[in-house]
């Protein structure tokens, strides 16, 4: 009687850890049915519906990043780099979740949160130099700058004609937001507003190869509108960033 519960339990035992085995394999599965082979030889862990999930690096923290910077004198080219910015990634939020409230795609989700630490990271700077700030109201699609209006208008609009049209405007963005990027570096000399931009810009390099690898799926190469398409190309054709 006492072999025969014995044989219950061990074979309870392997039957256990069969179990287990075939659950490890279906995760390694799952892994592996999420992963995408990118142009450049890199690996990409991607979400179930196919869409990039975002590095945590390009979630922004500010403080963390020039609690120590000092505060310098601030140029009035400076300040309106500020006070653009602050709503051009506000812009890239906003179309960002209207556009996943269309498709459903996890890619706008996941950019958009991360464009929402791009905003504040601007408006961080924005309190740190006592710069008024032209976003007086966080509902999506709502702009100080009239040209931010008709941008979220013009490209929502392009954007729900089509999956493949709402990714091109997500790279659009991303093309617009390191062209301006680039060209506000240039003429910014204060040390806490440079490292915000680099980040900045380097997250926007990520997202815009995020996009393409989505476009890439849908059989659709993506053509530079900001930037010139060497510029773009060099970009697509280069590793994911790592920042903090």
């Amino acid at each position: 009687m006492k072999k025969d519960k014995l044989l219950i339990i061990v074979i309870l035992i392997m039957m256990l850890l069969l179990a287990s085995i075939v659950l490890v394999l279906k995760k390694g599965n799952e892994l592996n049915d999420n992963m995408e082979i990118a142009s450049n030889g890199e690996i990409a862990i991607m979400n179930t519906d196919g869409s990039d999930i975002v590095d945590v690096s390009d979630y922004i923290i500010p403080h963390n990043q020039i609690a120590d910077l000092p505060i310098e004198n601030l140029s009035t080219e400076e300040r309106d780099s500020l006070i653009m910015m602050r709503e051009e990634e506000k812009l890239a939020h906003d179309v960002y979740t209207t556009l996943y409230e269309k498709w459903g795609l996890n890619i706008f989700r996941n950019i958009a949160q991360s464009e929402s630490t791009h905003t504040d990271s601007v408006r961080y700077l924005l309190e740190r130099y006592d710069i008024e700030d032209p976003v007086k109201d966080d509902a999506v699609g709502v702009f100080t700058n009239p040209t931010f209006t008709e941008l979220y208008n013009s490209l929502v609009a392009q954007g729900e004609e089509s999956l493949a049209s709402a990714l091109i405007v997500g790279a659009t963005i991303e093309d617009l937001d390191i062209k301006d990027l680039n060209e506000l570096s240039q003429i910014v000399n204060n040390a806490d507003i440079l490292e915000i931009y680099n980040n900045l810009n380097r997250g926007s390099r990520n997202h815009l190869r995020s996009f393409s690898r989505q476009l890439d799926r849908q059989g659709v190469r993506y053509s530079a509108q900001y930037l010139s398409q060497a510029e773009v190309d060099v970009i697509l054709g280069s590793g994911q960033e790592q920042g903090f």
